[in-house]
């Protein structure tokens, strides 16, 4: 009996030992190469809109930034603010069907772009954050987008807006993606009450930037 209850405590020390390295370990590594990589990445857009924006009179508070290379079921909306340099909020967001169906996830991990009309996919490039207005979706109002490069030029005559979109989650819903919609970059209801008070409070056009 002695036998054994000393057996039971030299397992459980190694148990506990076993899982007091791992901790140790993770802390030494800290973050991984590709968090590293989407973080560099942030902060390298972050700096390069701020220029865009003061040399073009928008909105230097802060800027949207929407990585289109990363998978649609995690958050890759970010609101990134100037003077802290840092991502303040971050969302789903939706993208462009394309030829898949309407609603499904199908392209979550590999997207298409395109800044043809009646292509139902979305555009990459910088957007001036346009008039606010009635919409029928979500929380019954959209932004009109004005497409700034050659790849996104036909944005507002295609009637790609920012709107909120009932389907979408508040939450990241990986593995599975967030449903695409025809273009325009959409966010669920809660997220776009949060993002319709931030741009609302600035006095110049906010810009959006979809990368991937």
């Amino acid at each position: 009996m002695k036998n054994l209850t000393k057996n039971i405590i030299i397992l459980s020390l190694g148990i506990a030992l076993s899982f007091g390295i791992a901790a140790i370990m993770s802390f030494i590594a800290g973050p991984s190469i590709s968090q590293m990589k989407k973080e560099t990445k942030l902060a390298d857009k972050g700096i390069e809109a701020k220029t865009y924006c003061k040399e073009n009179d928008f909105n230097q508070s802060f800027c949207i930034l929407i990585d289109m290379s990363i998978h649609s079921g995690k958050k890759r909306f970010y609101v990134y603010d100037f003077k802290q340099k840092k991502v303040t909020h971050k969302y789903l967001v939706s993208h462009g069907c394309g030829n898949n169906t309407w609603a499904s996830d199908e392209s979550k991990i590999s997207p298409e772009f395109s800044n043809t009309v009646d292509s139902h996919m979305s555009s990459l490039g910088k957007y001036k954050i346009g008039k606010r207005s009635w919409s029928d979706w979500g929380v019954n109002a959209k932004y009109s987008l004005h497409g700034l490069e050659e790849s996104n030029s036909n944005a507002f005559n295609r009637w790609v807006v920012f709107h909120s979109w009932g389907m979408i989650s508040n939450e990241e819903t990986y593995p599975a993606g967030t449903p695409e919609g025809w273009g325009c970059p959409a966010v669920s209801n809660e997220s776009f009450k949060e993002i319709d008070k931030l741009i609302k409070s600035q006095t110049k056009p906010t810009l959006m930037w979809i990368y991937k």
